[in-house]
């Protein structure tokens, strides 16, 4: 009998712990975070931020930057989404315009530069960093195919190039679509889509991430893949015989941001989340991927970026790139869809 006592008492304690930590986690508030993020870049943010907020989970709903905002605004009468973190300025700008997002401004607000924040106080959207083009050049590849490394985003267009260059599809990709707005603003709107004309004679395929084209190139696949610094400089950190270009006419960029999505029930662990992310423990954890953080005294040096590389960034004009958005993609599948890879 007093076995049986005893094992009915433990089974009481046990009983009482699976409730008890059943509680601990009912009382967890569950918040949905969009986002355009690399995968590999999330688990770093999400300890982060739950060293300050452990109460708080984030599940997240990740894709390419294009696909994410396609989605955000399919659920525009009804959204799924509480927050909205490492998605475009661009993208945030539409939003913006659809009223879908909810104006705050976060603690340390005043430390964010002011290009890299939407100008209303209180701003609809806040940047994290920056993150701009980049060229990934094979070094084995086209030494056995006698490529000259390019350094002008027009040198892409020479017919020894054909076949051999990859870039992400703009309609997909944030990436893909800040290099066709920077190709607009830098040529001007009728010599850009004559370059682009010519670069498409020489594409091989138009891939659904900024990141792919780059992993294509480290990979052999290709000798040129227009990509991206970060996913750059991870290839080459693995050993991959990649170099990075920065061509000389200057390089698109955009902001990865983050908001507030206007409906959600959640509001105080949606501000604790744009808190942190704006907060110095957070830009040093963007400054480990990225050259240039929206609080620029937070930023550091990178490996294979150049120390000027905020300098050769295009004057970019997010609230034109938001506007003309559709009308650019529109133009850019009629002319050159063909090439596009498989969904």
């Amino acid at each position: 009998m007093k076995v049986v006592h005893g094992m009915r008492w433990l089974s009481s304690v046990a009983l009482v712990a699976v409730l008890a930590s059943g509680a601990a986690m009912a009382q967890k508030t569950q918040l949905t975070v969009y986002t355009a993020l690399e995968t590999d870049q999330l688990k770093a943010y999400q300890e982060g931020f739950n060293k300050v907020h452990p109460d708080i989970e984030l599940t997240w709903v990740r894709d390419s930057t294009g696909i994410i905002t396609a989605k955000i605004l399919a659920e525009k009468a009804a959204p799924k989404a509480d927050v909205i973190m490492g998605v475009a300025a661009t993208s945030l700008a539409i939003f913006e315009n659809e009223g879908m997002l909810l104006p705050y401004a976060p603690a340390g607000l005043s430390r964010i530069a002011p290009a890299y924040r939407d100008p209303k106080n209180p701003p609809s959207w806040v940047g994290m960093d920056v993150w701009g083009a980049t060229i990934c050049f094979n070094t084995v590849e086209a030494a056995k195919r006698g490529i000259p490394k390019p350094e002008t985003w027009k040198d892409l267009t020479k017919p020894i190039y054909k076949g051999q260059v990859v870039m992400p599809h703009p309609a997909s990709s944030g990436t893909g679509f800040f290099d066709v707005t920077a190709w607009l603003q830098i040529y001007g709107e009728a010599e850009g889509w004559k370059f682009m004309d010519g670069l498409h004679e020489n594409i091989a395929q138009y891939m659904h991430s900024g990141s792919r084209p780059c992993a294509a190139a480290a990979a052999g696949e290709y000798t040129v893949g227009i990509s991206f610094e970060y996913r750059a400089n991870r290839e080459k950190a693995r050993g991959a015989p990649v170099d990075l270009v920065f061509p000389k006419e200057g390089l698109g960029w955009d902001l990865e941001a983050t908001a507030i999505v206007k409906t959600t029930t959640k509001l105080d662990a949606a501000k604790k989340l744009q808190d942190w992310a704006i907060s110095d423990a957070a830009m040093a954890l963007y400054a480990n991927n990225f050259a240039i953080v929206a609080v620029p005294a937070l930023s550091k040096p990178l490996p294979n970026v150049p120390a000027d590389y905020a300098s050769r960034l295009v004057k970019n004009d997010f609230a034109w790139a938001a506007k003309n958005r559709d009308k650019i993609l529109a133009e850019w599948s009629k002319r050159y869809e063909s090439k596009a890879a498989p969904k």
